[in-house]
Protein backbone atom coordinates (compact mmCIF):
# COMPACT_ATOMS: atom_id res chain seq x y z
CA UNK A 1 0.00 0.00 0.00
CA UNK A 2 1.23 3.49 -0.84
CA UNK A 3 2.39 5.47 2.22
CA UNK A 4 2.04 9.24 2.20
CA UNK A 5 3.88 11.45 4.70
CA UNK A 6 2.32 14.77 5.71
CA UNK A 7 4.97 17.21 6.91
CA UNK A 8 4.21 18.72 10.31
CA UNK A 9 6.06 22.01 10.77
CA UNK A 10 3.42 23.67 12.93
CA UNK A 11 1.58 25.52 10.17
CA UNK A 12 -0.82 23.15 8.46
CA UNK A 13 -4.29 21.64 8.43
CA UNK A 14 -2.79 18.27 9.25
CA UNK A 15 -5.84 16.32 10.24
CA UNK A 16 -8.22 17.54 7.54
CA UNK A 17 -5.53 16.73 4.97
CA UNK A 18 -4.90 13.36 6.63
CA UNK A 19 -8.59 12.47 6.51
CA UNK A 20 -8.84 13.48 2.86
CA UNK A 21 -5.82 11.36 1.92
CA UNK A 22 -7.07 8.34 3.86
CA UNK A 23 -10.17 8.34 1.67
CA UNK A 24 -7.93 7.70 -1.36
CA UNK A 25 -6.95 4.33 0.14
CA UNK A 26 -3.37 5.10 1.17
CA UNK A 27 -1.51 4.82 4.44
CA UNK A 28 -0.90 8.23 5.97
CA UNK A 29 1.70 9.26 8.54
CA UNK A 30 2.55 12.66 9.98
CA UNK A 31 6.30 13.35 10.03
CA UNK A 32 8.26 16.12 11.70
CA UNK A 33 11.98 15.38 11.57
CA UNK A 34 14.59 15.08 8.84
CA UNK A 35 15.02 11.33 9.27
CA UNK A 36 11.31 10.66 8.72
CA UNK A 37 11.26 13.02 5.73
CA UNK A 38 14.29 11.33 4.16
CA UNK A 39 12.69 7.88 4.37
CA UNK A 40 9.27 8.93 3.03
CA UNK A 41 7.81 7.48 -0.16
CA UNK A 42 5.72 10.56 -0.92
CA UNK A 43 5.39 13.98 0.74
CA UNK A 44 2.52 16.41 1.29
CA UNK A 45 3.30 19.94 2.47
CA UNK A 46 0.14 21.67 3.76
CA UNK A 47 0.12 25.11 5.29
CA UNK A 48 -1.82 28.01 6.75
CA UNK A 49 -0.33 31.25 8.05
CA UNK A 50 2.66 33.55 7.53
CA UNK A 51 5.46 32.79 5.07
CA UNK A 52 8.31 34.03 7.29
CA UNK A 53 7.15 32.15 10.37
CA UNK A 54 6.63 28.98 8.33
CA UNK A 55 10.11 29.21 6.78
CA UNK A 56 11.64 29.33 10.27
CA UNK A 57 9.62 26.33 11.43
CA UNK A 58 10.53 24.40 8.30
CA UNK A 59 14.25 25.16 8.52
CA UNK A 60 15.32 22.06 10.53
CA UNK A 61 13.99 19.74 7.82
CA UNK A 62 14.37 21.93 4.72
CA UNK A 63 17.59 20.33 3.44
CA UNK A 64 16.30 16.80 3.97
CA UNK A 65 13.09 17.73 2.15
CA UNK A 66 14.95 19.21 -0.84
CA UNK A 67 17.32 16.25 -1.03
CA UNK A 68 14.39 13.82 -0.96
CA UNK A 69 12.59 15.69 -3.74
CA UNK A 70 15.82 15.95 -5.79
CA UNK A 71 16.16 12.17 -5.53
CA UNK A 72 12.71 11.73 -7.10
CA UNK A 73 10.27 11.64 -4.17
CA UNK A 74 6.94 13.17 -5.20
CA UNK A 75 5.63 16.16 -3.24
CA UNK A 76 2.37 18.10 -3.22
CA UNK A 77 2.17 21.51 -1.56
CA UNK A 78 -1.15 23.22 -0.84
CA UNK A 79 -1.89 26.88 -0.03
CA UNK A 80 1.05 28.16 2.08
CA UNK A 81 2.77 24.84 1.40
CA UNK A 82 2.75 25.69 -2.32
CA UNK A 83 4.12 29.18 -1.62
CA UNK A 84 6.97 27.70 0.43
CA UNK A 85 8.09 25.82 -2.69
CA UNK A 86 9.14 29.15 -4.23
CA UNK A 87 12.23 31.26 -3.55
CA UNK A 88 10.82 34.14 -1.51
CA UNK A 89 7.65 36.04 -0.63
CA UNK A 90 6.59 39.66 -0.40
CA UNK A 91 4.73 38.72 2.78
CA UNK A 92 7.82 38.36 4.96
CA UNK A 93 11.54 37.71 5.04
CA UNK A 94 13.05 34.26 4.65
CA UNK A 95 14.15 31.90 1.91
CA UNK A 96 11.66 29.41 0.54
CA UNK A 97 12.60 25.92 -0.59
CA UNK A 98 13.34 27.05 -4.14
CA UNK A 99 11.77 23.98 -5.74
CA UNK A 100 10.24 26.43 -8.22
CA UNK A 101 11.84 29.66 -9.42
CA UNK A 102 9.79 32.74 -8.65
CA UNK A 103 8.41 35.07 -5.99
CA UNK A 104 5.18 34.94 -3.98
CA UNK A 105 3.30 38.23 -4.43
CA UNK A 106 0.41 39.98 -2.68
CA UNK A 107 -2.84 40.80 -4.46
CA UNK A 108 -3.00 44.36 -5.78
CA UNK A 109 -5.57 46.72 -7.21
CA UNK A 110 -7.93 47.18 -4.29
CA UNK A 111 -9.13 43.58 -4.26
CA UNK A 112 -10.78 42.29 -1.11
CA UNK A 113 -8.30 40.11 0.73
CA UNK A 114 -8.05 37.37 1.59
CA UNK A 115 -9.34 35.83 -1.62
CA UNK A 116 -11.72 33.44 0.08
CA UNK A 117 -14.27 31.01 -1.26
CA UNK A 118 -14.91 28.95 -4.37
CA UNK A 119 -13.23 29.88 -7.64
CA UNK A 120 -12.48 28.17 -10.92
CA UNK A 121 -9.29 26.83 -12.45
CA UNK A 122 -8.40 26.94 -16.15
CA UNK A 123 -5.78 24.34 -17.15
CA UNK A 124 -3.03 25.44 -19.54
CA UNK A 125 -2.02 21.94 -20.56
CA UNK A 126 -2.88 18.29 -20.05
CA UNK A 127 -1.63 16.59 -16.91
CA UNK A 128 -2.45 13.34 -15.09
CA UNK A 129 -3.02 15.49 -11.98
CA UNK A 130 -6.16 16.87 -13.66
CA UNK A 131 -7.56 13.60 -15.05
CA UNK A 132 -11.35 13.76 -14.86
CA UNK A 133 -11.37 17.39 -13.71
CA UNK A 134 -13.14 19.61 -16.29
CA UNK A 135 -11.99 23.08 -17.28
CA UNK A 136 -13.68 25.67 -15.08
CA UNK A 137 -13.99 23.38 -12.07
CA UNK A 138 -14.40 25.05 -8.67
CA UNK A 139 -11.96 24.70 -5.77
CA UNK A 140 -11.83 26.35 -2.36
CA UNK A 141 -9.33 29.19 -1.80
CA UNK A 142 -8.25 31.18 1.27
CA UNK A 143 -5.16 33.33 0.64
CA UNK A 144 -3.80 36.87 0.33
CA UNK A 145 -0.66 35.96 -1.63
CA UNK A 146 -0.01 33.90 -4.74
CA UNK A 147 3.09 32.52 -6.48
CA UNK A 148 4.43 34.13 -9.65
CA UNK A 149 6.58 31.45 -11.34
CA UNK A 150 9.60 32.60 -13.35
CA UNK A 151 9.16 29.68 -15.75
CA UNK A 152 5.75 29.79 -17.40
CA UNK A 153 6.03 26.11 -18.30
CA UNK A 154 5.70 25.33 -14.55
CA UNK A 155 2.15 26.73 -14.56
CA UNK A 156 -0.45 23.97 -14.90
CA UNK A 157 -3.60 26.02 -14.24
CA UNK A 158 -4.69 29.62 -13.76
CA UNK A 159 -7.39 31.25 -11.66
CA UNK A 160 -8.77 34.77 -12.03
CA UNK A 161 -9.25 37.07 -9.04
CA UNK A 162 -9.06 40.56 -10.44
CA UNK A 163 -6.36 39.17 -12.72
CA UNK A 164 -4.97 35.73 -13.49
CA UNK A 165 -2.56 33.98 -11.16
CA UNK A 166 -0.99 30.50 -11.07
CA UNK A 167 -3.27 28.25 -9.02
CA UNK A 168 -1.57 24.92 -9.85
CA UNK A 169 2.12 24.38 -10.65
CA UNK A 170 3.83 21.19 -11.76
CA UNK A 171 7.28 20.08 -12.79
CA UNK A 172 8.24 16.42 -12.82
CA UNK A 173 7.63 15.03 -9.33
CA UNK A 174 6.80 18.44 -7.81
CA UNK A 175 3.19 19.67 -7.57
CA UNK A 176 1.56 22.65 -5.88
CA UNK A 177 -1.97 24.03 -5.62
CA UNK A 178 -2.94 27.39 -4.14
CA UNK A 179 -6.38 26.14 -3.11
CA UNK A 180 -7.20 23.59 -0.40
CA UNK A 181 -7.94 20.23 -2.06
CA UNK A 182 -8.98 18.77 1.31
CA UNK A 183 -11.77 21.40 1.49
CA UNK A 184 -12.77 21.23 -2.17
CA UNK A 185 -15.32 18.41 -2.17
CA UNK A 186 -15.34 15.65 -4.78
CA UNK A 187 -13.01 17.40 -7.21
CA UNK A 188 -10.48 18.09 -4.47
CA UNK A 189 -10.63 14.42 -3.53
CA UNK A 190 -10.13 13.49 -7.20
CA UNK A 191 -7.07 15.73 -7.47
CA UNK A 192 -5.54 14.05 -4.41
CA UNK A 193 -6.35 10.64 -5.86
CA UNK A 194 -4.71 11.62 -9.16
CA UNK A 195 -1.61 12.74 -7.27
CA UNK A 196 -1.40 9.39 -5.49
CA UNK A 197 -1.89 7.42 -8.71
CA UNK A 198 0.90 9.30 -10.46
CA UNK A 199 3.52 9.27 -7.73
CA UNK A 200 6.98 9.16 -9.25
CA UNK A 201 8.81 6.20 -7.78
Amino acid sequence: MTKVSIIDYGAGNLFSMRNALLKTGVQVEIVSNKYEVSSSDCLVLPGVGNFGAAVKKLQPIANALKESVDSGTSILGSCLGMQLMFEESEEDEGEGLGLFKGVVKGFRGGLKIPHMGWNTIVPRRISPLLDGIPDGSYFYFVHSYYPDPTNEEDILALTCYGYEFASIVERGNIFGCQFHPEKSGKLGALLLSNFIKNIKR
